[in-house]
This record gives C-alpha cells, structure tokens and sequence, in this order.
C-alpha cells in the first residue's frame, strides 16, 4: 500500500513538474554594456517547442551558474552563439536589436 501511494505522488510530481517547465522559467535580464538583454524563456520553450534539454545544463546551468560570453565566444558557437548560428535561428552576427535593447 505505501509502495502505490509514493508511486502515485512520484507519477503526480513529474506531471506537476512537467507543466511548470512548460512555461519555462520566465524572463530574464541579462546586462551588459552593449545593452541589455532580455532573454524570454516562453518564447524559446512555448512558442518554438524547444525542450528544456536542448538548453540544460549545456550550454546553460541557471542564471546563478552561467558564465557569461562575448560576441566573439557566441560567434564562435558558444553560449546562444549554439543555436543562433543562422541555419537553426536567426545568427548572432548582425541585427544587434533583436537581442540588445538600449
């Protein structure tokens, strides 16, 4: 009996866990010198359908963990520089304000 009940919670835990990763873990601000930029969670997970996986823990631990990089590092295919590499989204080089907002 008590082997069903921690079944059952563990079964509802990751439902539970499951919708809130759906919805990411909100926005968040990143500053730096060439503007800030706001990285939005629902935009990447809900809207694109990106798995949480794709992203954690590589190249991303949390916001807490990340080291941050430079353009030069993103060119070069780290941090967001991994998938906005131009052929699976929009590249880092170029349009500055699609990411950097004064």
């Amino acid at each position: 009996m008590r082997r069903r009940i921690a079944t059952a919670a563990c079964v509802a835990l990751l439902f539970a866990g499951g919708a809130f990763a759906a919805t990411g873990g909100g926005d968040i601000p990143i500053k730096n010198k060439g503007g800030e930029v706001l990285f939005r969670h629902g935009l990447h997970v809900d809207d694109a359908g990106i798995a949480c996986q794709a992203c954690h823990p590589d190249p991303f631990l949390s916001v807490k963990q990340h080291k941050k990089a430079t353009m030069k590092e993103m060119q070069q295919g780290k941090s967001c520089g991994a998938c906005h590499d131009g052929k699976k989204a929009f590249s880092v080089k170029g349009d500055c304000s699609k990411c950097h907002k004064k």
